[in-house]
């Protein structure tokens, strides 16, 4: 039960500093389910969050449930899921009460604009990590190259490229390293 109620809490606390959506929840993500509680290795949270981009619904409330039902089932997984967006709804249902007059603020105009740049270097610290670990060899590398040109110039939905990837990844792990042994 103390670990139902700390996968709560900890989902919770994630679910309130999560301003930018599910890309700007990965480095504390990578702090506390990871580094702090081992709850996943830096792989399988990799792995949750590609599966996250290809499944329907949000990224970080996808993310959140698989990792609640890897560590403890149905319950884990709703508890998560609650966690993280339960901040949202709060935060949400007080907005909505006075968004006409809230958005107009000059001040609450500024706050955003600021945390909108500071969402932007969280992401791009959390993808300079990311690369780090994923890319261990010229394949990986070329396979880095032909997503980004894709996503970039072709514009290929996220699904696609993430499918895609994987069974050229499998193609390449399966047949070409064995023949390259």
């Amino acid at each position: 039960m103390k670990e139902l109620i700390k996968l709560y809490i900890t989902f919770f606390k994630i679910g309130i500093v999560t301003f930018g959506g599910g890309y700007a929840m990965l480095p504390i993500l990578q702090r506390d389910v990871v580094d702090k509680n081992k709850w996943a290795t830096e792989e399988e949270l990799l792995d949750y969050y590609a599966i996250g981009q290809c499944t329907p619904g949000v990224i970080a409330v996808n993310v959140a449930t698989f990792i609640g039902y890897k560590l403890k089932g149905v319950v884990g997984g709703m508890l998560t899921t609650l966690g993280v967006i339960s901040p949202s709804v709060i935060i949400i249902s007080v907005i909505a009460a006075f968004i006409t007059n809230f958005s107009e603020i000059p001040a609450v105009k500024h706050a955003f604009s600021g945390i909108r740049v500071c969402v932007c270097v969280l992401i791009l610290n959390s993808v300079l990590k990311i690369c780090k670990n994923a890319l261990v060899d010229k394949w990986t590398y070329i396979i880095f190259g032909v997503v980004l040109v894709l996503a970039f110039f072709v514009n290929v939905s996220a699904v696609y490229l993430v499918i895609g990837a994987g069974f050229i990844g499998f193609i390449i792990k399966k047949f070409i390293k064995k023949e390259g042994k």
